[in-house]
């Protein structure tokens, strides 16, 4: 693949927006000038991820992450440095030039075979064979109008209606395969659809890319009802969701996610106005679902069937979420309805309203534990028994307590007999907690905190690194990561162009770190002249330790190295005294930052 120009690449960095990149994959909150969130890089439970829309810098003070929006698609979607820019590239409609002219991707020909498949089923729902399909989704309520804005189609009842189009396209069979598209014939005679004579669901990634298909069986006694692509590079069963680029927005806005189980389960929440909804694709919820979920939301309601299936999805998605942090709601519905038939009875008030008025699943998992019965010592000992597992998940102690009095009112025993079945599901509680991940940049030795004083000024004034004292700058800072940000936000100031995002791809190690801490952090803006006065302050406080050490240094050659020349000591701390008077003469305010002394 040719070399993609540097000027393309800057005019990347300048296009897109680091917040709402990274917004498609973690629920970012507005604090002071940047967003905070849960890292997507390390699990945790208190937001440490930072981001910067001036800057175009992201920085998790946990784990120590950080860099630019190019570097962010890399860690997270396992890109090249090249694969990102193209990326970022198309979606900001930036051309690259011969970007065709090398071969593509094994992804990208996925990505490509998707999309025509995804035309191919379009197509086929409006002409004479997608009749079926067209008044079976009239039936349920859905018109073209939704049929255009979800990307729904129909595959035909053909052997090789998606296996000609990419034939035509130019696209091999065997990437068709690979896309889960096509399925070899036994005995190698070629390919055929996987997909026939369904309804069809674009399944997409964050991004808006359709990465593989869910389908609905309309031909009578076609089984399964319904069938989906099979695991493939691009489409993950266990962490994929149908919904996520409509979701994304109200996902930031509501603060919250509703899942359901099914297509059109999830079209009726969009009927129904409840846009942060979301629908797992195929299986029920894993834990890969519930970590990309808590690094967006904290809320999640939970709306399955008004069956005994349905209850026992609540359970079984409790255990998952419950020790993320998660605080779960479940919706009940009556027997024998889903979301859609909900709808399509009570409307789309009310269908609202359950979400929005939804319990706490706990207490749901409560009132059946004691539906069976606490007349006696066993019926309330089994009662507690089958909630106590659940609650010793939740790993907030006061919310993990209140549920266990609520517990205990229900099953009428006393709070301390539920607490100790809770203490007695959780295995090691006692044990000491882990250690939450060191900051990188910390506050002490003195040496660092004036490297950190000299790198905020530069940052919030470039033009001051023209008066610093180079050559000297070297001499006076610790050897390692501070040095090296400093010689660099120095370099970069004086040649006129200070950009963050940019230097993060060039500085490795410690240095790169600190950078991203630094541009991420949330730290009050210096004026110039407070820069200035701080920028003096440090390096007068680095002055003052080097003119420390020499004169100890002195002192302990005068007294134990017997060839040495007194005098010449003497003279020599004579100095050091006065370039200390020199420097303290000196107006700290005088509006310029000190050279060498």
């Amino acid at each position: 693949m040719s070399r993609i120009p540097e000027a393309t690449i800057q005019e990347v960095r300048d296009r897109v927006d680091i917040v709402d990149l990274i917004g498609r994959y973690v629920g970012l909150k507005q604090a002071g000038r940047s967003y905070k969130g849960l890292c997507p890089f390390h699990s945790e439970k208190t937001p440490s991820f930072n981001v910067h829309r001036e800057r175009q810098i992201f920085h998790c003070f946990g784990c120590g992450a950080g860099g630019n929006a190019i570097t962010f698609l890399m860690r997270q979607e396992g890109m090249t440095f090249p694969e990102a820019v193209r990326s970022l590239a198309r979606e900001c409609g930036i051309e690259i030039p011969d970007e065709a002219a090398g071969q593509q991707e094994a992804s990208e020909r996925l990505r490509q075979a998707n999309a025509l498949a995804q035309r191919v089923y379009r197509a086929a729902l409006a002409a004479p064979d997608g009749a079926p399909a067209r008044a079976y989704l009239a039936g349920r309520g859905l018109d073209g109008a939704l049929w255009e804005r979800f990307g729904i189609g129909f595959a035909p009842d053909r052997w090789d209606a998606v296996g000609r189009a990419l034939a035509e396209a130019g696209i091999p069979a065997e990437i068709g395969e690979k896309a889960g598209l096509l399925a070899p014939r036994q005995g190698g005679g070629g390919h055929y659809d996987r997909l026939r004579a369904r309804i069809t669901f674009p399944i997409q990634d964050v991004r808006g890319r359709t990465i593989g298909f869910g389908g609905r069986a309309v031909k009578a006694g076609q089984e399964p009802k319904y069938l989906n692509s099979p695991e493939t590079p691009l489409f993950r069963k266990r962490e994929a969701f149908y919904g996520f680029p409509f979701a994304a927005e109200p996902l930031r806005r509501r603060e919250r996610a509703v899942l359901v189980e099914g297509y059109f389960d999830w079209i009726a929440l969009q009927r129904a106005g409840i846009e942060e909804a979301l629908a797992t694709c195929g299986t029920a919820l894993t834990p890969d679902h519930a970590k990309a979920l808590r690094r967006r939301v904290r809320e999640l309601v939970l709306l399955f069937d008004g069956d005994e299936a349905g209850r026992r999805a609540v359970g079984a998605a409790l255990s998952l979420l419950l020790p993320l942090g998660f605080r779960v709601r479940a919706v009940e519905l009556p027997a024998g309805d889903d979301p859609d038939t909900y709808l399509e009875r009570e409307g789309a008030e009310a269908l609202r309203e359950k979400v929005d008025r939804a319990p706490a699943a706990l207490e749901q998992v409560i009132r059946r534990a004691v539906e069976r019965g606490v007349a006696t010592p066993w019926q309330k000992a089994d009662a507690v028994g089958a909630v106590a597992p659940l609650l010793a998940l939740i790993p907030d102690p006061v919310e993990r307590s209140e549920f266990a009095r609520r517990l205990a009112l229900a099953a009428q025993v006393e709070v301390a007999g539920v607490e100790a079945a809770v203490r007695a599901a959780r295995p090691g509680a006692d044990a000491a907690p882990e250690p939450s991940p060191a900051r990188v940049v910390r506050l002490a030795p003195a040496d660092e905190r004036c490297a950190h004083t000299l790198a905020q000024a530069i940052l919030a004034h470039p033009e001051l690194a023209a008066g610093l004292p180079d050559a000297e700058l070297a001499e006076l800072l610790p050897e390692g990561g501070w040095r090296e940000l400093l010689r660099a936000l120095v370099s970069s100031a004086r040649a006129g162009a200070l950009d963050v995002s940019l230097l993060s791809e060039t500085l490795a190690g410690e240095a790169g770190v600190l950078l991203t801490a630094l541009a991420a952090a949330e730290e009050p803006t210096l004026s110039r002249d407070a820069a200035e006065r701080a920028l003096a302050d440090a390096l007068g406080r680095l002055r003052q330790r080097r003119r420390g050490e020499a004169g100890r240094a002195l002192t302990r050659r005068f007294f134990e190295d017997p060839d040495a020349d007194p005098s010449a000591l003497l003279a020599a701390k004579q100095r050091l005294l006065e370039e200390r008077r020199a420097e303290l003469s000196r107006s700290p305010t005088s509006g310029t930052v000190p050279g060498r002394s």
